[in-house]
């Protein structure tokens, strides 16, 4: 059995052999780069369905996109990229609405308990939309839409009114996803822009 401190010269030694370290001598600094910036524009607010109504109302004149997503969702987060680049494209002409899930109404895990790792996301897409972690539990969000699961996205028309739903009611026998943003979304916008 090794002795604590030989143990420790041991593992510490092992440490300056990892790749990356090669030629590193036991008495060098190694700095970890661990400081980054956020981008002071992406931000993330607590709230419910009824503030997304709000916002709806708020953007008369204008498309509303907004897309209901979770960190738990693969897809969710694979088309999200998306959302960010329509809010950027055309974002003069239309609003987009990040609306977070994962609060699933554990009381010992609130809403507050997600907010970093959304963010941290947020900020990896630079999501400049307007962003918000759902304060009510997923479950009940669902019952109230109507909504089967995620990832799901809708449209809202210049006067506020629901134009199009996409989520897995359009899914059709031999597509992977019921609907993508350059596939379906982005065309269907583009086409309401004109």
């Amino acid at each position: 059995m090794l002795q604590l401190p030989i143990l420790v010269r041991v593992l510490a030694g092992c440490l300056l052999f990892m790749p990356g370290n090669v030629g590193l001598r036991a008495d060098d600094n190694v700095v970890t780069e661990t400081s980054k910036i956020d981008d002071p524009n992406v931000k993330l607010t607590a709230g419910t369905w009824k503030d997304v109504d709000a916002l709806i109302r708020q953007n008369s004149g204008k498309l509303v996109v907004v897309d209901i997503w979770s960190m738990s969702c693969l897809p969710c987060m694979t088309e999200f990229p998306h959302l960010v680049e329509l809010q950027r494209t055309h974002g003069d002409r239309i609003a987009c609405i990040s609306f977070n899930v994962d609060y699933v109404g554990i009381k010992s895990r609130p809403a507050s308990m997600y907010e970093k790792k959304v963010q941290e996301f947020l900020q990896k897409h630079k999501a400049i939309c307007t962003n918000i972690l759902s304060t009510v539990p997923s479950d009940e969000i669902f019952e109230s839409l109507e909504l089967a699961s995620i990832p799901a996205v809708y449209v809202y028309g210049t006067d506020g009114k629901l134009l199009k739903r996409f989520d897995d009611s359009l899914l059709v026998d031999g597509k992977e996803e019921a609907f993508t943003y350059k596939e379906d979304i982005n065309p269907f916008v583009e086409q309401q822009l004109k």
